[in-house]
């Protein structure tokens, strides 16, 4: 029964034991917290559904193999990216163990690690953390294995340790720069729409209409392969940053959308300034809407630790606007309500957020000037041509946003 030492940050702070069992088909985990964890006056629960208290927590594959790790462990692990990579670089038959624990340990997300009795990462996949100016030679490495993955089998080895547990399907790397970590998010060869600029130029609408968003540039910005450059916000210095997705936050399974509404409910058990994050989620909702943003399911949406067993939401990351005549949210407002991309939804749900009705109209509205106003301006700053703006506008312009300047 393989297993590991799960462990805090730099100072590798143990924090229990993860032991993981596959027989078959079936994959199965569990884990318990240390008793000098328990006993310390700066522990924290790693996530609601794993509780601090003595005896092991149980994890299991029976609806989705992934539900074999506990949630707060499979945020660390790697996506599709990722785990296709890893695929490739170390054979077939990994479980989700394997994904977990061989994936960087320098780059992983959040402050979690996975350690043999040695105390060393059992990562096998850890090389140097490439600088900015190697973008170019990772962009070309991104290209050739998405042309030819089968083939590309030293292409896949390198870009499998700088992805580490980087979440989502399309290709992206770590890389240092200024003396922080960034996400490098790179042009898809499948993409009919400059994906990397348009986040880049929604991420910065976002901070204009007053969101907190992750730092985001365009390097490489007048190539027709562009690379959008996200800041890790799980990361000061050296010291990594525990983090969780909403989904972890809710304990949620299965692969239905969760809802708004009870994100906000989990703001009020965990965060440290609970009003502001109500408010901020609030906001986040209807820049979604106005934006027409797809992107916005549950571990899209999460919490940094703030000390003191506080949490506070994250900077919002992965907005990307999608012209669609279907405009659907992939996380719900209001349980009960339909998923439908709605301002008036959002507005009868203000309450929920701590919100008076007559606030949150004065909001939308500011937010829609603000985006009728810059999300041209915003995209042509990061290098779209004409055509490439007019192939968003249904995505800025559209009936939502009229509503909203007009409230």
């Amino acid at each position: 029964m393989p297993e590991a030492i799960v462990a805090l940050g730099e100072g590798q702070r143990i924090v229990g034991r993860l032991r993981f069992e596959a027989d078959g088909k079936r994959q199965h985990s569990q884990f318990e917290y240390a008793e000098q964890w328990l006993a310390a006056p700066d522990r924290l629960a790693l996530s609601p559904g794993l509780p601090l208290c003595e005896g092991s927590h149980y994890s299991t594959g029976r609806k989705d193999k992934r539900s074999a790790l506990a949630s707060c462990f499979a945020d660390a692990a790697p996506d599709s990216w990722g785990r296709t990579l890893m695929t490739k670089a170390l054979g077939g038959g990994l479980t989700e163990f394997d994904y977990l624990v061989l994936a960087d340990d320098h780059t992983r997300q959040g402050a979690l690690r996975f350690l043999g009795e040695d105390m060393e990462p059992l990562s096998d996949l850890s090389p140097p953390i490439p600088r900015l100016v190697e973008l170019e030679r990772l962009r070309g490495l991104a290209q050739r294995f998405e042309r030819d993955p089968g083939g590309a089998e030293e292409e896949a080895r390198d870009l499998a340790g700088i992805a580490g547990s980087l979440g989502g399907a399309r290709p992206k790397a770590n890389v240092e720069a200024d003396g922080h970590l960034w996400i490098a998010k790179f042009t898809s060869m499948l993409d009919t729409k400059p994906v990397e600029r348009a986040e880049v130029a929604t991420l910065k609408l976002g901070d204009q209409c007053g969101l907190r968003v992750a730092e985001a540039k365009l390097e490489l910005k007048s190539s027709d392969s562009p690379i959008a450059l996200i800041r890790r916000f799980d990361r000061r210095g050296d010291t990594r940053i525990p983090y969780i997705s909403a989904r972890t936050a809710l304990d949620w399974e299965g692969d239905e959308g969760g809802y708004y509404t009870d994100i906000s409910d989990v703001i009020r058990q965990i965060s440290s300034k609970p009003v502001d994050d109500l408010n901020e989620l609030w906001r986040r909702i209807v820049f979604t809407i106005l934006v027409s943003n797809k992107e916005d399911h549950l571990k899209n949406h999460g919490f940094i630790y703030v000390g003191g067993d506080r949490w506070r939401l994250s900077p919002a990351f992965d907005i990307n606007p999608s012209p669609s005549r279907h405009r659907v949210l992939e996380t719900g407002i209001i349980q009960g309500e339909s998923f439908d991309a709605s301002l008036d939804i959002a507005l009868e749900a203000c309450e929920f957020f701590d919100l008076a009705p007559a606030d949150a109209r004065q909001l939308a509205s500011q937010m829609a000037e603000t985006i009728a106003n810059n999300w041209k301006q915003a995209l042509r700053a990061e290098g779209a041509s004409a055509d490439e703006v007019r192939i968003y506008a249904d995505a800025f312009e559209h009936e939502e946003l009229e509503r909203a300047m007009g409230l």
